[in-house]
């Protein structure tokens, strides 16, 4: 679902027009509720900026990426994998992280199960290959598919895709239902959408089970295009890392926040926030390469290699909190 008119969809206008800025929206439930729920906040960016300020929210983590690399966004709320690929192939900059309420500094991937699963530790889920039917997020999620991918299957060399007898690609809130519905066996979810999921759907809720969690996964980013001006960008920044933390307006701009999802605020970031996810990304990519068929050892070893050294160039390269460009993959 894009929240935009035809003719916004094409190229954003240029920092010299002066034009509407748009602002992406990873979504927080559907992409309705995550266009009302931030249009109080943004309407405030425009009056400080004296543009207007337009927003685009899609349904999936796929259809964000690809407008933020068809340049129809300038500032975008994001996952900490989307701003990877933003800021890596997509000349954008991290410059602001979200912070909660109650003051932590990320989230956590979960799976569930049902509350009357026969499932009770992972050893249960590990031993029954191509039994149990999965429910999991899109490629792009951290919580969703990244995260649990790293943690809990390539670290014992298995592929959830493969390992499973079943597997749905849904969001969150679905993929929840899903269990408490017992229409799947396990599935992955998030802490934070958790609680929001139990605010709306509190006998479904009920009905769920955590059965493991993984470590802190670092809050969603705001990102923004490197090609807008030095000046436009701190206007930006300042604006965003300054609202609801002081002055009269702080307690009515904190609430407007609060309708976004228990946000307190943004603090200041760089890309080098973006670290623990090229950690992730190099992960996968090991697992996958040693995997894989090779027709020789050689290859294989310089497959590795390679996927090292662009590790290696991509973490120094986030240090340095300067515009990316680096080619795709």
């Amino acid at each position: 679902m894009l929240a935009l008119p035809l003719a916004a969809q094409q190229p954003v206008a240029t920092d010299k027009q002066q034009g509407p800025l748009t602002f992406g929206i990873l979504p927080i439930g559907g992409p309705s509720e995550s266009l009302d729920a931030w249009r109080p906040m943004l309407d405030d960016m425009s009056r400080a900026l004296h543009r207007p300020i337009r927003s685009i929210s899609v349904s999936t983590y796929e259809g964000l990426a690809e407008a933020i690399a068809e340049e129809r966004v300038d500032i975008a709320f994001v996952s900490g994998r989307l701003a990877l690929g933003a800021v890596s192939h997509n000349r954008m900059q991290v410059i602001a992280q979200l912070t909660r309420g109650d003051g932590s500094h990320g989230y956590y991937s979960v799976l569930l199960v049902p509350k009357n699963s026969p499932i009770h530790t992972l050893d249960d889920l590990y031993g029954r290959p191509g039994h149990w039917r999965y429910a999991r997020g899109e490629a792009l999620s951290m919580s969703g598919y990244l995260v649990p991918e790293t943690q809990l299957f390539a670290s014992r060399s298995l592929d959830s895709d493969t390992f499973f007898a079943s597997v749905v690609v849904d969001n969150h809130q679905n993929n929840a239902l899903s269990v408490a519905n017992n229409e799947v066996d396990v599935a992955t979810n998030n802490t934070a959408d958790l609680e929001r999921f139990a605010e709306h759907f509190p006998d479904q809720y009920a009905r769920l089970r955590i059965l493991w969690k993984s470590t802190l996964i670092p809050h969603a980013v705001i990102i923004a295009r490197g090609d807008l001006s030095p000046d436009l960008r701190a206007a930006i920044t300042d604006f965003v890392t300054r609202y609801a933390k002081s002055g009269r307006n702080a307690t009515t701009e904190l609430a407007k926040l609060k309708l976004i999802h228990d946000i307190s605020g943004f603090a200041p970031a760089g890309n080098d926030t973006l670290i623990p996810f090229a950690e992730i990304d190099y992960t996968l990519d090991k697992r996958r390469a040693l995997s894989a068929q090779w027709v020789s050892k050689d290859a294989m070893q310089a497959r590795l290699q390679k996927i090292e050294g662009d590790h290696d160039r991509l973490v120094r390269e986030l240090k340095a909190n300067r515009t990316l460009d680096t080619p795709g993959p």
